[in-house]
């Protein structure tokens, strides 16, 4: 059964831009798919619960473009689009770190439904990772939207990343682990966090029954 355009939470845009994603997801050819990337990429950066959805509407693009002309136009100027948001991503963070939260959530999201061939797209996993490299720095461990972003993205893409580039994984745990064990200011929520971060990893990606609900119940509290 497909999807709804209601199940994609485009019912925020105006009119207009609601007939255009509509229309993109079922013929993206009568479109102009550069206008529809620039879009859904600018709503990703202001809503942090659309960039979290943004990426099934962007696989629904590329798939329908893929079927009926077996172009890739729209997916082109998606990946132009955010390198150029990657590169600016520290002075996002600095102006805005509510938007740079959502950048790394809308990526991530996308890293997540984007595929080639059943794998992850190459050209997204170093961006990928120098994100959460970013949010693993002592500044960024220390506030609680960063914090929760990092762990979020690490146990939804967290596995698929280690599978495609272990060395950076571990690069990324050794971070994470300093921020754990050296980090004297670092919120009790924080450390809650990075906790069960660390052991999630270290059970192949899965908690326990009795450390989920343990964690969770902590977190709850």
């Amino acid at each position: 059964m497909e999807n709804s355009t209601d199940d994609y939470r485009i019912q925020s845009f105006d009119l207009d831009t609601q007939i255009l994603l509509k229309t993109a997801l079922k013929d993206p050819s009568s479109v102009n798919l550069d206008k529809v990337s620039n879009i859904i990429v600018d709503q990703s950066l202001k809503d942090r619960v659309f960039s979290r959805e943004a990426g099934r509407i962007c696989f629904t693009i590329v798939q329908a473009e893929a079927k009926q002309t077996n172009g890739n136009v729209f997916r082109r100027n998606l990946l132009t689009r955010l390198q150029q948001e990657f590169n600016k991503r520290e002075e996002t963070r600095q102006r805005s770190p509510r938007e740079w939260v959502c950048f790394v959530t809308f990526i991530c999201n996308i890293f997540d439904y984007l595929k080639v061939n059943n794998m992850p797209m190459v050209a997204l996993v170093h961006p990928v990772f120098d994100c959460l490299m970013r949010l693993a720095q002592p500044d960024a461990l220390e506030n609680e939207e960063e914090m929760d972003c990092l762990v979020l993205q690490l146990h939804r893409i967290g596995e698929q990343l280690e599978k495609v580039n272990c060395q950076r994984m571990n690069e990324l745990f050794f971070l994470l682990r300093d921020g754990f064990l050296l980090q004297e200011k670092l919120p009790s929520m924080a450390r809650l966090l990075l906790l069960e971060i660390l052991e999630f990893r270290a059970g192949g990606w899965t908690l326990s029954n009795t450390a989920h609900k343990y964690y969770y119940s902590e977190i709850q509290d």
